[in-house]
């Protein structure tokens, strides 16, 4: 992260920490809420579905201006002036398990409208994730320890100015709310029949949550 004139560029790193869980195309999908007024100058590895409202500047214009922008993964083969390092994978990650290399994916993204100073920048909040459809959970993002960097020659190491973490936790139930296998019930003395979802089979323990009914 590095200051601008009205706000600072981020490169936003994104790590699938599953252990057999993919994320397949058409990929994943990041969302968030600005705290403030913030706009998004520019970007590179990655886009926002839309672009918003942006009538009130001109001559320069943002490359979004929504106060809850979506952003999605570039494709393979982008113009390597669009690119930056770990990204354009169409949204696609492998585990971090079965391969590291490939679980990471990365985009930057120029921040306007947002404070100059570690006391005057807001942190994002609400933030979404679908990998592709729905099923995380993801928490608040935390200021960490900021993130070092060492250089080619390993001779020096850099920080950002600032970092947060954002942990995003998946739950069968929420990708899936009716189940996929449903047994329905009937008795030889009563002619009513249990209707799905209300099963035997893949239903949620209400009594104690997370866990399913045996």
């Amino acid at each position: 992260m590095s200051w601008t004139a009205d706000g600072y560029v981020a490169v936003v790193t994104i790590f699938n920490f599953q252990q057999y869980r993919h994320i397949q195309a058409p990929g994943w999908t990041l969302g968030w809420k600005w705290s403030k007024k913030e706009v998004i100058w520019s970007m590179m590895g990655g886009q926002t579905t839309e672009q918003g409202d942006c009538s009130r500047f001109k001559g320069n214009i943002p490359h979004c201006c929504k106060k809850d922008p979506t952003v999605v993964d570039l494709l393979p083969g982008t113009p390597y002036n669009q690119q930056i390092a770990n990204c354009c994978k169409g949204g696609v990650l492998n585990s971090w398990v079965q391969d590291p290399a490939t679980a990471g994916s990365s985009f930057q993204v120029s921040v306007g409208q947002a404070g100059t100073t570690n006391k005057t920048v807001r942190v994002p909040k609400n933030f979404t994730l679908k990998a592709p459809g729905p099923g995380y959970t993801c928490g608040p993002a935390k200021i960490v320890k900021p993130s070092r960097f060492v250089t080619a020659d390993k001779r020096r190491v850099t920080q950002a100015l600032m970092t947060w973490n954002v942990t995003c936790t998946y739950s069968q139930f929420l990708a899936q709310k009716t189940p996929t296998c449903c047994v329905s019930l009937s008795s030889f003395y009563n002619e009513t029949i249990v209707p799905c979802p209300q099963c035997a089979c893949g239903c949620q323990n209400t009594s104690q949550p997370g866990s399913c009914v045996e």
